[in-house]
């Protein structure tokens, strides 16, 4: 019988960098996809925003419940407690709101503004944990919400309002990811357990549409896009809950930038959206607190290893 080698130091380094980079290239490919939505979105027309949400909505709850019945897991849902279906619940409202507001935004020429909710997300979030987990903030992270308040202030000026795209982008989705905290699901099943929520308010809501709506209407090739819009919802998701379980939450902290920087260009270079110097300064100074925030972190991390690191 053969003898099967111990597992040395090297062996495992050599298996860890092999987990690492296959998570960072799922999370990287999932951030990819989600910065590359405002491509995607306005090939939908002439299907307004609150249709395309309909279909996202129903076409995610099809996908999904393929997805989990070849997966297995209909037994955590069977399973779930009221409270924690009043906690999806929730959870759908947001992430409907979220999803209806960005679609809204890309079809309708606020790219730049959209991108800007995904910057400030991270410190909308830090706020979250403030307010509602009773966290203690860091001096650094003082100075980069002092910085991001005063972007928002010169980004509001800039614009003649508040940005409340953006505004509403972050909230929506940082109160959405403390909501999912509280509910005992994987990313897949719960993404399952709000389609279900939320997809017989979508059905009903095409069916009303009738043939006022663009599925039949525009030939098959638009009605295979407005279907694949399910896929596209499911597939970085997965990607993201794969690359998530492989690398460290701050690896992914910072690859989460890649998706409004790609939204960002693709709003400046592709779809030409206005960018005069007062803006150009915003981002700037939006930029600025995102660094602050992430030398923060990544300081915060060093001294923690350094603290429960073992005396030699």
């Amino acid at each position: 019988m053969a003898r099967v080698p111990p597992l040395t130091n090297s062996t495992a380094t050599s298996a860890g960098v092999h987990q690492d980079n296959k998570g960072i290239a799922l999370g990287a490919g999932a951030y990819v996809i989600w910065g590359m939505f405002p491509a995607f979105w306005p090939l939908l027309a002439p299907a307004d925003s609150g249709e395309i949400l309909a279909h996202r909505i129903a076409w995610s709850l099809v996908v999904m419940a393929l997805l989990t019945a070849v997966l297995g897991r209909w037994s955590s849902l069977r399973t779930l407690s009221a409270r924690g279906w009043l906690m999806v619940a929730a959870a759908s409202a947001l992430i409907a709101a979220n999803w209806g507001v960005y679609i809204y935004a890309v079809n309708s020429g606020h790219v730049v503004e959209a991108a800007l909710g995904y910057f400030i997300n991270p410190l909308v979030s830090v706020v979250l944990g403030v307010l509602v987990l009773r966290e203690r903030l860091r001096g650094l992270q003082y100075a980069a919400l002092g910085i991001a308040v005063t972007a928002v202030v010169v980004l509001a000026v800039d614009y003649g309002r508040l940005p409340w795209i953006s505004l509403v982008l972050a909230c929506s989705f940082g109160v959405y990811g403390l909501i999912k905290k509280t509910v005992p699901l994987d990313a897949t099943s719960s993404l399952t357990a709000e389609s279900i929520v939320l997809g017989p308010i979508a059905v009903g809501y095409l069916l009303w549409l009738g043939s006022a709506g663009t599925f039949h209407s525009n030939g098959w090739g638009h009605a295979l896009l407005l279907a694949s819009s399910g896929l596209v919802t499911a597939v970085p998701l997965m990607m993201f809950g794969a690359g998530a379980r492989r690398v460290p939450l701050t690896t992914m902290g910072m690859l989460q930038y890649l998706a409004p920087i790609l939204q960002f260009a693709w709003g400046v270079f592709v779809a030409h959206e206005p960018m005069p110097a007062s803006r150009w300064f915003g981002f700037g100074l939006v930029w600025a607190a995102l660094a602050v925030f992430t030398a923060d972190a990544l300081h915060s991390r060093r001294r923690s290893r350094l603290l429960v690191a073992p005396i030699e």
